[in-house]
């Protein structure tokens, strides 16, 4: 201590003052404090006594060393050494200190044997180790240390009386065989001899050299000189500095159990008693690569069920009669009815309230629609060049609310050589499903949108008051296509070629399970052949009318109630989703006053006006002779189909009116059942095992048990059109007849492909089906529908669920669908309740 001050070992000080200046230096030593703040620290601790050392020469201010190397039998002579007051032992460089640490956790991992816990100082050698002083406090607090012979034990010197007797009894009876030899690896260091028990002095002069060797600061790298043999060093004894103040006992040692006479900083030794015994599993435990689980191949269980039957062949629908009375193309047909039966009417549309507020006659249409043409053409400009030119996209954004005007520039755009896509209207700015919109329109290329006065107010406006710019969608010009804006063509001024031909006539969107957004291209020769085969298919006549509650922008609703139904000269009433939510029994009540002949539904349709129906009387369904559902696929259609029937049976309508269908945005209609006086077969429905149905197998089961699946037949096959039943994953082999597969249909009523996007449009648009030989079972690629299922009695189709909602769980296999019809099943108020508040009505 008298390197940094005056001499104290010639002051009076207390044991106390002597403790805390030997741990502030042990802390200054091993960097757990600052110079600055071991001199404040330390002048607060000798301010009482700073008179006493007054006066005091400096050059006493010199450190008690250890002796040299000498002779076992010659006394041990004392030296003194001195050195600056600032400078730092070289046995405590920090380079010194990460060696000794770094070995002790290399030693650790080789013995793995636990470490104690407290930092403990060396005193003297494995002599002292065998006795034990009459404090018995020592002994109980140092019972978790494990003794071993060799080992060196710390016993810090003690400010009472009661030190010295054991002390001396330990120093007198130390053999001579515990004095080890080692290396002393600090620079400097030299051979030395451990003078044995001999020439060690006994009683008060033990003592008293103890305290002359007590300054001496321990070698941090002791512990390294059993990996140095030819060398040796006589053990180091602790100072006072670096006994803990309970007086205790205790043993330092390593991670691997190395006895080491040094002290090690706390946040070190904390480190090691966490290495000492890792509670947790290796880092690897927890993490699973998922190409170990992609590799993995599960063992088929052999119990489970697997198709027995045939393979199956393909199914041929019945031939398209095109006779010479069917025109051209659809926009022929158009011109054909505008001119000669312009009174008669296409289409009526309702409000909110169910009152008819403007019905468009054909006449109409083909003028309206004609003008929008040539305005589209010839009265839009951008640097004096036509802003559109033949098969450009153009976007058409109306509410559900205006099919007139819909139709009109659906019509406008086929004649105009333009291709529509229509799309949703957008509510805000940065609504999510209208960004999957902007992708669409980006990769479409569309430049322009056509919309109505009514529905552009109501869009989001920027600040300069036009269209605000909608998040994700590329720079749009909106233009308003009401009568006033637009322009009356000259007289001389006529369409271009309406005959149909493999351009694209129209890009309809659609939504995939992941949220991504593609536009399936529909040519002029599929939208011609579609219109054809669901007038055979359905019997659809002139004049017919037809009350059509589904979105009349896509799918069933644009083919029915906008496509074929001109085609045909039929008259629409369009039912508004608003009106259905305010009153659903409006479309029966519509059928009623109109005397229509067919209807175009959706299950949820038919469950919600089997709600509101009680107390109307005067309903009567007798004049329909076609009832179309068209989500007639999903499983839970049969059960809404079975209680509309129940109930209006009693108010004329016949059971062989309903006519489910099965359709997809690639494959447009695949099947739909066959009106009675077509000569159809009789509805059929299937029973079937929902465990052997998770297999990808068809058996038939029990009605009465609830692990049952029972569907209904979605008709037959479109006339002109080859289905077959593929596997679902892998080569498009042909399935057997007891297995579930993926549904592929070759017809020119079909989509041609996903606009711009060649990669999955081959996946999807040009699958070669095959035998179980690897023979294509024909010439003609055949496309995906989407649709899982299986082909059963008198060539009737049958849907199980769809490929979007398929989830795989092991080797099995279940469908969303599945799910849904399982919990109807059992709940027979129709709802799925989710979590504890909220609920979801699915019929």
């Amino acid at each position: 201590m008298a390197e940094r001050g005056c001499p104290l070992e010639a002051v009076p000080l207390p044991a106390e003052v002597r403790e805390s200046l030997a741990e502030l230096e042990l802390e200054l030593s091993e960097g757990d404090i600052t110079q600055k703040g071991y001199e404040k620290k330390r002048g607060k601790l000798l301010a009482r006594y700073v008179p006493l050392a007054q006066g005091v020469d400096p050059s006493l201010q010199a450190e008690t060393r250890i002796p040299g190397p000498s002779q076992a039998t010659a006394p041990v002579p004392e030296q003194q050494k001195t050195r600056p007051s600032h400078a730092r032992d070289e046995r405590f460089r920090s380079d010194v200190h990460t060696e000794a640490v770094q070995a002790a956790l290399a030693k650790y991992k080789e013995r793995k044997m636990p470490m104690p816990s407290k930092r403990r100082s060396v005193l003297t050698h494995t002599a002292v180790e065998a006795y034990t002083p009459p404090d018995t406090s020592s002994a109980s607090e140092d019972e978790d240390s494990l003794q071993r012979p060799g080992r060196l034990a710390s016993a810090p010197l003690q400010s009472h009386a009661g030190v010295a007797p054991w002390l001396d009894q330990a120093v007198q009876g130390s053999p001579a065989s515990s004095a080890a030899s080692c290396t002393s690896s600090h620079p400097g260091g030299r051979p030395a001899a451990v003078p044995s028990a001999a020439a060690v002095p006994a009683g008060p002069a033990a003592l008293a050299r103890v305290a002359d060797l007590h300054s001496a600061p321990p070698d941090v790298t002791t512990g390294l000189a059993q990996h140095q043999p030819t060398y040796c060093e006589r053990p180091q004894l602790a100072s006072m500095r670096g006994a803990p103040r309970g007086g205790s006992r205790s043993v330092l040692e390593t991670a691997g159990g190395v006895p080491v006479s040094s002290r090690v900083s706390s946040k070190i030794q904390q480190l090691l008693n966490t290495l000492k015994k890792p509670k947790r599993p290796p880092l690897k435990e927890f993490f699973v690569d998922d190409l170990e689980e992609v590799l993995e191949v599960q063992q088929p269980d052999p119990g489970q069920p697997k198709p027995e039957g045939g393979q199956t062949a393909v199914l041929k629908g019945e031939l398209l009669a095109v006779g010479s009375t069917w025109p051209p193309s659809l926009l022929a047909t158009l011109q054909q009815w505008g001119t000669t039966q312009p009174k008669a009417p296409c289409l009526t549309a309702l409000d909110t309230t169910g009152k008819a507020v403007y019905t468009l006659t054909y006449g109409k249409l083909w003028s309206r629609s004609l003008k929008l043409a040539y305005t589209l053409l010839n009265k839009l400009t951008s640097k004096n060049e036509p802003l559109l030119k033949p098969g450009d996209r153009v976007a058409l954004v109306f509410p559900n609310s205006d099919p007139v005007m819909f139709t009109v520039a659906f019509y406008g755009c086929l004649l105009a050589e333009l291709v529509p896509v229509p799309i949703e209207v957008p509510l805000t700015r940065k609504d999510a499903g209208s960004q999957q919109v902007g992708f669409l329109l980006g990769s479409c290329g569309v430049a322009l949108a056509l919309t109505t006065d009514a529905c552009q107010k109501g869009l989001p406006k920027a600040q300069t008051g036009e269209v605000a710019a909608f998040k994700g969608w590329p720079p749009l010009t909106w233009l308003v296509i009401d009568g006033k804006h637009l322009t009356k063509p000259p007289k001389d001024w006529h369409p271009s070629a309406q005959d149909a031909g493999a351009g694209t006539a129209y890009i309809e969107y659609k939504t995939s399970k992941e949220g991504s957004t593609v536009g399936v291209a529909v040519s002029h020769a599929s939208l011609l052949a579609q219109c054809h085969a669901l007038t055979q298919a359905c019997g659809y006549s002139e004049a017919e009318t037809l009350t059509n509650v589904l979105d009349f922008k896509r799918d069933a609703g644009l083919w029915h109630g906008v496509l074929t139904s001109v085609m045909n000269r039929m008259h629409v009433v369009s039912i508004p989703y608003a009106l259905m939510k305010a009153n659903p029994l409006s479309w029966i009540q519509k059928v009623c006053a109109y005397k229509a002949r067919a209807a175009l539904v959706k299950s949820r349709d038919m469950h919600w006006s089997l709600l509101a129906q009680r107390g109307q009387r005067d309903v009567s369904l007798s004049s329909l002779r076609l009832l179309v559902v068209a989500d007639g696929a999903n499983p839970w259609s049969i059960s809404s189909c079975d209680a509309f029937l129940n109930v209006f049976q009693a108010r004329g309508l016949r059971p062989e009116v309903i006519c489910p269908c099965a359709s997809s945005p690639e494959a447009l209609t695949v099947a739909i059942r066959r009106p009675p006086d077509l000569g159809g077969p009789p509805p059929r429905r299937a029973v079937l095992s929902m465990s052997c149905l998770s297999h990808g197998v068809i058996r038939l089961d029990a009605e009465e048990k609830l692990s049952v699946l029972t569907v209904q037949d979605v008709g037959q096959v479109m006339p002109g059109a080859n289905v077959c039943v593929v596997k679902v994953e892998g080569t498009p082999y042909l399935c057997k007849t007891d297995e579930v597969g993926e549904i592929c249909v070759n017809s020119s009523a079909t989509a041609t492909a996903y606009y711009g996007l060649l990669g999955i449009t081959k996946n999807i648009f040009e699958t070669v089906p095959v035998t179980a030989g690897g023979t294509p079972v024909s010439d003609r690629p055949f496309t995906r529908t989407g649709l899982l299922g299986f082909i059963g009695p008198d060539n009737l189709v049958f849907v199980v669920g769809k490929l979007d909602g398929l989830m795989v769980v092991g080797v099995r296999r279940h469908n969303a669908d599945d799910i849904v019809a399982t919990a109807l099943a059992v709940e027979p108020m129709k709802f799925v309740y989710r979590g504890r508040g909220t609920s979801q009505r699915t019929g």
